[in-house]
């Protein structure tokens, strides 16, 4: 059995709407657990990340970064980067902003250099934009144009996403989840349960 943490901060929903979505999707894959993690939480025990194989890290991009309750969790891993703790795994990257760009690219790197920095493999966003397959752009998964990790726009006129965007994080949540299960892991450590 492969575990999977969707680790997230969403300040009104949205962001946890897309980490939802994406959960669905690793779902889909046999043989894999995936929880639910909200990032203020593990503040203050981070170590609970140890008890999974693949990280998902979320975060709405807030004035072109990540916000600051996951940034405060990235930061209190300093002890397990010491240690390489989180080595090997697997990880990838989520982010949400009310406009289609929205500097969102620059939380991805963000999250991406945390994980290089701890040693942990990183899995992008393999789906072409199926608006030059002929669907139309809403509909379309990754019609926003991002290969580094998944993007979401939370237009704020509208309840919820389009249906591209929901798309696109139920097909990542199951690519991620398809590689985590080809990878070869490194053992958990058995007393640092993320539930306790």
């Amino acid at each position: 059995m492969k575990s999977i943490a969707i680790v997230y901060h969403s300040a009104n929903g949205r962001t946890e709407r897309i980490a939802q979505t994406i959960a669905n999707g690793a779902r889909r894959v046999p043989g894999c657990d995936v929880q639910l993690l909200q990032a203020q939480a593990l503040i203050e025990r981070p170590q609970a990340l140890l008890a999974f194989h693949g990280l998902i890290l979320g975060s709405p991009t807030y004035l072109g970064g990540v916000s600051a309750p996951l940034k405060a969790l990235m930061d209190s891993t300093g002890p397990l980067w010491r240690q390489q703790k989180l080595h090997g795994r697997l990880a990838a990257g989520f982010t949400v902003s009310a406009l289609p760009a929205g500097d969102k690219q620059s939380t991805l790197i963000s999250l991406f250099t945390f994980c290089m920095q701890h040693g942990m493999l990183w899995a992008g966003n393999p789906i072409l934009p199926e608006q030059h397959l002929g669907v139309p752009y809403d509909e379309a998964a990754n019609r926003l144009g991002s290969w580094s990790g998944l993007m979401a726009q939370a237009d704020k006129t509208s309840p919820d996403f389009c249906s591209g965007d929901l798309k696109t994080a139920l097909v990542f949540g199951q690519h991620f989840a398809e590689t985590l299960r080809r990878l070869q892991q490194p053992q958990l450590e058995p007393a640092q349960e993320a539930h306790a």
